[in-house]
């Protein structure tokens, strides 16, 4: 067993696991912390989609009785259904565009540079957000149409460059459409379950050549952090949101990529991936 392995996993795990439901990126910040640690060959670009299995476990935990209820009363409840149906099509479009694109940005944006860039807009961008007029027309994720669902599925496909977040495309989205805060919030957090879930998947299968017997300890170490760090992180959110908006995570990216630009230009780290 490789402890200085299992150290990074579980370092990155709570990386995950603090920024998957953030709107900073958890993808970005992954990419970033894997170029520093020397973590970020092809098996380390696969461990870090499949840890995010313990940042949505997290989310099902968490609002277990809720999706139960829904599961339960899906074959006659008009509710239920509509809330399933919502996140297959918000779903959709960041699993069609990226199934079309995937490899194409991976091998293009999955560099530090770009993704510091893509921190700085999206900062900016979520300043924009809450110092414009915020009126509000869905109050719930029950009052959500269909409508509602493919505009924020729509916003969420902007997530696959990576840097964008795809919690800050879904929650910043929704805000731009009329969600209340903690609506959107919720929805970010509830169709994370089938995007995640099916990313990894996707992954797994796709590189299954790569794994071996000897990855269940670092996985397992990953797995387990990105779990506890994810469920700490949510239930803190859907406190600070009650009192709170998204100005300090908007402040936080810019100086962050800020920092990765100038570290990258200056020479002061070496990102080998930039």
């Amino acid at each position: 067993m490789d402890l200085a392995l299992i150290l990074k996993a579980l370092v990155l795990g709570v990386i995950e696991g603090l920024t998957e439901f953030l709107p900073i990126s958890s993808t970005g910040h992954l990419i970033l912390a894997g170029d520093l640690l020397d973590f970020n060959d092809e098996k380390a670009k696969v461990f870090q989609i499949v840890i995010q299995c313990g940042a949505i476990l997290a989310i099902v935990w968490e609002y277990r009785t809720r999706l139960w209820n829904v599961v339960a009363k899906l074959p006659r409840d008009r509710a239920a259904q509509s809330f399933a149906l919502n996140l297959l099509i918000a779903f959709l479009p960041l699993a069609i565009l990226g199934l079309a694109f995937g490899s194409a940005i991976k091998a293009t944006l999955f560099r530090p540079v770009p993704v510091a860039i893509a921190f700085i807009v999206g900062g900016l961008v979520i300043l924009w957000a809450e110092r414009r007029q915020h009126r509000v027309t869905v109050e719930t994720v029950e009052d959500m149409r269909w409508k509602d669902a493919l505009k924020i599925g729509l916003a969420q496909a902007v997530a696959l460059i990576p840097g964008t977040s795809r919690a800050g495309a879904t929650i910043i989205g929704g805000l731009f459409f009329g969600l209340s805060r903690k609506a959107a919030t919720e929805f970010s957090f509830f169709l994370a379950v089938p995007v995640l879930f099916a990313a990894s998947a996707y992954e797994i299968v796709k590189h299954r050549s790569l794994f071996s017997a000897d990855d269940l300890a670092i996985f397992g170490a990953g797995f387990a952090s990105a779990f506890v760090s994810a469920f700490l992180c949510v239930r803190w959110l859907l406190r600070y949101i009650s009192r709170h908006d998204f100005t300090v995570f908007a402040w936080y990216r810019i100086a962050f990529g800020a920092i990765v630009l100038i570290t990258a230009y200056t020479g002061l780290v070496n990102w080998t991936a930039a």
